[in-house]
């Protein structure tokens, strides 16, 4: 039985023997060699890495942005390794959000469209697309900001409405690419704190790329990649790094 098969049950995501080469020209670069990893459910987990790593490949083959060379890799229970093309697209539109640190909002939608825009996406009627964007306005303590643009908000707001639009769709996997980056100490403390709440409330996996020690710190799972290779994987208890 493989590896994906023994683990699925208790993994978000499960990569094996992932290799991923681009050509340039005649010439090929290898980004990710050999990667066997499994990211457990309903935990943080942190991707580290300098640039060049391979970091941002293996993200993008997380998020299933791209496609592997060759290997077997399993997200939210589907081996994307045997999708087409659409039905990729209809699998990360269901299970998998995006976080990033220049918050990606609509600048002409306010905060509660920029929240509910995604369920529009997933056809979702009126009425639950209402109920589901109130809650999570609410969860991220915005209420009060439903009806501000983008530009009439704070960076930790933005980042607020980010974290909500991304939850918003209840997906399975969340991925965050530096998402305390552009905030100030205490703002960011704030939102590694509501992520954290959020977590807890959805039950949501998240996975993040950061060079953030205060986000760091707060790793159940770190991942340090060099080269294209995985050089070592820490295990912590939550709310600490061992």
């Amino acid at each position: 039985m493989s590896l994906i098969q023994n683990s699925a049950q208790n993994n978000t995501v499960v990569f094996e023997k992932v290799f991923k080469t681009y050509q340039m020209g005649e010439v090929l670069i290898p980004a990710l060699k050999n990667i066997s990893i499994n990211i457990p459910k309903q935990k943080f987990t942190m991707i580290l890495g300098p640039s060049g790593s391979g970091k941002t490949t293996l993200l993008n083959l997380i998020g299933c942005l791209d496609q592997q060379t060759s290997g077997r890799i399993e997200v939210c229970g589907s081996d994307v390794s045997r999708l087409t093309d659409d039905e990729i697209s209809e699998f990360r539109a269901k299970n998998i959000a995006f976080i990033f640190q220049n918050f990606n909002l609509i600048p002409v939608l306010s905060a509660y469209e920029n929240i509910e825009y995604p369920l529009i996406l997933l056809g979702m009627n009126p009425s639950e697309r209402r109920e589901r964007t109130l809650s999570m306005l609410s969860s991220v303590g915005l209420v009060d900001h439903a009806n501000h643009r983008p530009n009439q908000l704070s960076g930790g707001q933005k980042q607020r409405v980010a974290i909500a639009r991304a939850l918003v769709k209840q997906p399975g996997l969340v991925l965050a690419d530096e998402p305390t980056a552009n905030l100030d100490s205490k703002t960011g403390a704030s939102i590694i704190e509501l992520m954290h709440n959020i977590q807890e409330k959805f039950g949501a996996t998240f996975v993040f790329s950061t060079h953030d020690p205060q986000l760091i710190s707060h790793a159940e799972q770190t991942f340090r990649i060099c080269d294209g290779e995985i050089l070592n994987e820490t295990t912590a208890s939550k709310g600490g790094s061992q």
